[in-house]
């Protein structure tokens, strides 16, 4: 085995792990409070929605430029945090990419939320990973029927975005051997990750909506705007 392939082999097993611990984490701590990104929608945006549901009311158009804002908010913060991190080279990897991981599933679960998917029920929280896996090019539709027991589904979903996303890391990554390009490297590949993802996620998100909208619809069950 070259030397190249044996620092590929050792970064793939180290960003699987990050990645997939990163994502452990922002599973169990990193989370969107919904009825506190709501009173953000409202203020921030002038969303004049009450709930979840009144979002389904508002042009989707302003919901693309809304979930637009979001993405670029988040490349512009993963870049910051790859090219502070990033001056490390190799050796600061694996925190780099636990972050990056905690601001991926932010993104994601703020994508969800101004789309109006909430994530408070155990099936709703799976379809926020089933989006998640999907942003990350994994096919999980054979255990889409294990997703009723989320305490095995979402490990074993995370195990899968981290396999495949770690794939796309090492071939990216390994530009950061040296410390100091490292930083504006780490910086750049951040942006470029984070902004792949989020166009897929909201990709996902945008199409469920729309489904769900002309459901409503039909059954008149659109809500009035005030």
């Amino acid at each position: 085995m070259t030397n190249t392939s044996k620092k590929k082999s050792w970064l793939a097993r180290r960003s699987e792990e990050a990645l997939r611990q990163g994502f452990m984490r922002a599973y169990e701590t990193v989370r969107v409070d919904p009825k506190q990104y709501l009173v953000h929608l409202q203020a921030a945006h002038g969303l004049p929605v009450q709930t979840y549901r009144g979002v389904f009311s508002v042009p989707v158009e302003e919901l693309d430029t809304i979930a637009g804002d979001t993405i670029r908010a988040s490349m512009k913060l993963a870049a910051a945090e790859g090219a502070g991190l990033g001056l490390g080279g190799v050796m600061t990897l694996v925190p780099d990419l636990g972050i990056l991981a905690a601001i991926t599933m932010r993104m994601i679960q703020k994508l969800s939320l101004i789309y109006g998917f909430e994530f408070n029920t155990e099936d709703e929280i799976a379809e926020l990973w089933i989006a998640t896996a999907s942003a990350a090019g994994v096919d999980i539709s054979r255990e889409l029927v294990e997703r009723g027991v989320l305490r095995q589904f979402v490990p074993r979903v995370i195990t899968k975005i981290a396999t495949q996303a770690s794939a796309d890391v090492v071939e990216k990554w390994v530009g950061r051997v040296i410390p100091v390009l490292s930083s504006a490297i780490g910086g750049t590949l951040n942006y470029f990750f984070i902004r792949a993802w989020a166009e897929r996620a909201a990709k996902h998100f945008r199409d469920k909506h729309l489904t769900q909208r002309a459901k409503m619809i039909e059954a008149g069950e659109v809500p009035l705007l005030p």
